[in-house]
């Protein structure tokens, strides 16, 4: 049986492979790429993006108690910081969102392709039961499902006990969607797949929000450090490439445990075909006395 056992060796079997150069490549693509759009991006609309979120913040009824509230608690600089912290509070899902489908989108292929040539996945067949667009709709609704509860739940993001549980429960879910579907995508039939998601479902989960937790780490300290506001641009690459290094681990981590569910299962499937073909034949098998 795949359960708890399984998911421990398949963790420790992640954790050592991420270490491969041909990993730290791996997770550096998607990092570099990412990285170049959303800094020309952020460059661009850096300026525009503070002004218009100052006015907004001073303006609106629904903001506007926040800055208020600063400088009457003693913060009389509030007014100077508080739409740049906004404005990466903002940004932040969203680098990471994209970030996140994007190595879902490219690079997990790849990262399937390295798992299955262990030895005990030599004889897995291919049954090709998700191709191109069919990740490519996966990837952009979950990523969209998963916008739309961030946008609904950001306003509590401030607050401190859920600042530490809602972003790990968030990525949990997308990389456990993302992640489920393309490693599985190429080895593992439509049937096989909506199989494995069922009876793995919380296994599955607890991996996500597991990596989710770890890709909270850099989300907290930028999100509610000075020091990243100060150096955004070198503390938003570090994170970046945290964030990057720690998808590719869920990938491998994912893929390692997939695929060792989908050998058990043609496995049972194999046992159970077996077993229904002997009673058969021993049923049609004449008896003399």
């Amino acid at each position: 049986m795949v359960g708890l056992q399984q998911v421990f060796k398949s963790f420790g079997m992640a954790l050592v492979g991420t270490m491969h150069p041909r990993m730290l490549w791996l997770s550096l693509r998607p990092f570099l790429i990412i990285s170049v759009l959303w800094g020309c991006l952020i460059w661009l609309t850096w300026t525009p993006a503070l002004e218009a979120l100052s006015i907004f913040l001073t303006t609106s009824m629904f903001t506007s108690w926040i800055q208020e509230g600063l400088i009457w608690a003693g913060f009389d600089s509030a007014r100077a910081w508080i739409a740049p912290l906004f404005f990466v509070m903002l940004i932040i899902p969203l680098i990471t969102i994209s970030l996140l489908v994007f190595v879902a989108f490219s690079t997990v292929p790849a990262i399937v392709k390295i798992a299955s040539r262990n030895s005990q996945f030599h004889d897995l067949k291919c049954k090709q039961g998700g191709g191109f667009f069919g990740s490519l709709i996966y990837s952009l609704w979950s990523a969209i499902i998963c916008l739309a509860l961030v946008m609904l739940t950001l306003p509590v993001w401030w607050v401190p006990p859920l600042v530490a549980v809602l972003p790990p429960l968030l990525w949990g879910w997308l990389t456990m969607r993302l992640m489920s579907y393309d490693v599985l995508a190429k080895h593992a039939s439509s049937e096989e797949r909506d199989v494995l998601l069922e009876k793995y479902r919380w296994p599955l989960l607890c991996m996500g929000i597991a990596s989710g937790m770890l890709g909270a780490v850099p989300t907290f300290f930028w999100a509610t450090s000075a020091l990243a506001l100060v150096l955004f641009p070198i503390v938003s690459f570090v994170a970046l490439w945290i964030y990057s290094l720690i998808f590719v681990f869920a990938a491998l981590w994912f893929s390692y445990f997939l695929l060792d569910a989908l050998k058990q299962l043609r496995e049972e499937e194999l046992d159970k075909a077996l077993t229904v073909e002997s009673r058969v034949v021993d049923i049609e098998l004449p008896h003399h006395s």
